[in-house]
């Protein structure tokens, strides 16, 4: 006989793999038919459960069960919504508790970075506080690195790998045109505290590669005088000089270079510019010709030179989300544990919610090297494995074959609920 059912969702913004924990997790369950009953996912993240909007995921062609592993994005749509707590909204947590007693859900499956890790938290506390205890998991997601605990979080290794080959060809770009054209090149890189993305470009410079010759990491005070001495010297030495930017630098005074003055829905400063301010400080005071990029979104949704470490770590941990649940397990994250560098070897974990939930995780001082402007050896050995194998998608028409998943929603048993 079945067991509870399942609620699984996608929060905050997605990657290249997240799609992959969720086959993961709902291949898991599956081979558990005695444990778990109907796998439902959220439509947008938590809005979906406030909104009893529930996908089946029974319903899913084996076409789209298929290709959740190798299409970015968030299959079954992600938000970014912070649950305040229920002393704060006790009319959303009455909400979920009314949505999960209304279709026999146990189990909730968290995909996210450490906002939503803090959500299935207090969902937890908040079930088993009202008697109707549900089973809650995290599962670890955030291109920025930045959890606690766990080695590496999906989505990092495939961004890793898209940007430092991002910087390495454009450099290339850049250093041909350089006699007469452009002299400087700036690739703008998400990071707002953490310098993870940024400081995995310095993977780049190697194999004779110059480039990049500037990483700037939010974990550094920006000085626009020495950073200003830093392109000079560079663009006189190389010819060209090529500068990887993470988003939240900031200046002495703690101000981000590049703060818009607007904040998300979880209360982040939106941040966005930074590449520009940067240019124009180049044109200004050096009077240099530059060209920047900013990566964006397109860092983020790179399946087509995703990492195969990362799409199997992905996997693995949903998969093991999923045994976690099935022993009893609640309000944990499984994490990865790195045994070496060299073989590359991991195992699985897990570690409380209640210690991972709006905990970030920043670059170590060893990683950034002395001059605040590159990687050391120790970062590189970390970052190095991370971004090994090529997991290419199949293509069609010269395209990538991404699925587009149809959903089917289970009929609604409650009244309309306003967010």
């Amino acid at each position: 006989m079945a067991g509870r059912n399942v609620f699984y969702a996608q929060s905050g913004g997605v990657t290249a793999v997240i799609n992959a924990s969720a086959a993961g997790l709902f291949d898991t369950i599956e081979s558990y038919p005695n444990t778990f009953g109907q796998i439902y996912a959220g439509k947008n993240g938590i809005l979906g459960a406030l909104r009893e909007e529930l996908i089946d995921v029974s319903a899913l062609s084996q076409e789209s069960r298929t290709g959740l592993v190798h299409t970015p994005g968030g299959a079954f749509g992600s938000c970014r919504y912070k649950l305040k707590s229920p002393s704060e909204r006790p009319e959303q947590y009455a909400r979920l508790l009314e949505v999960f007693k209304a279709h026999d859900i146990g189990y909730f499956f968290y995909n996210g970075g450490g906002d939503s890790q803090d959500t299935a938290d207090k969902v937890s506390r908040f079930t088993r506080e009202q008697g109707f205890p549900v089973q809650c998991i995290g599962i670890p997601k955030t291109i920025d690195n930045d959890l606690p605990f766990t080695d590496a979080c999906p989505g990092f290794g495939s961004v890793a790998k898209y940007v430092a080959t991002s910087i390495r060809e454009a450099a290339l770009d850049v250093e041909s045109m350089a006699e007469s054209s452009t002299k400087v090149f700036i690739l703008e890189v998400m990071g707002r505290h953490a310098g993870w993305i940024a400081g995995a470009a310095g993977l780049a410079q190697a194999d004779g590669h110059v480039a990049p010759q500037l990483i700037l990491f939010p974990e550094r005070v920006f000085d626009p005088e020495d950073f200003l001495k830093a392109v000079d010297a560079i663009v006189a030495r190389d010819g060209f000089c090529a500068i990887v930017a993470s988003e939240g630098i900031k200046t002495a005074d703690g101000q981000f270079l590049a703060e818009t003055g607007l904040r998300d829905a979880f209360g982040h400063a939106q941040l966005g510019g930074v590449a520009s301010t940067l240019a124009q400080l180049i044109k200004d005071r050096l009077g240099l010709k530059y060209h920047y990029a900013i990566a964006d979104y397109l860092q983020r949704a790179a399946r087509h030179i995703a990492s195969q470490t990362d799409v199997d770590q992905a996997y693995a941990l949903g998969a093991y989300a999923a045994r976690l649940a099935e022993g009893g397990e609640t309000a944990v994250m499984p994490i990865i544990k790195r045994t070496s560098d060299t073989p590359y070897q991991w195992e699985l974990a897990s570690v409380p919610l209640s210690e991972v939930a709006n905990v970030e995780r920043t670059m170590p001082d060893d990683f950034i090297r002395a001059d605040g402007y590159g990687i050391t050896d120790v970062a590189r050995r970390y970052f190095q494995p991370l971004i090994q194998g090529e997991a290419v998608p199949p293509f069609h028409n010269g395209l990538p074959s991404y699925v587009r998943v149809e959903y089917t929603f289970a009929p609604k048993r409650l009244s309309a609920f306003s967010i």
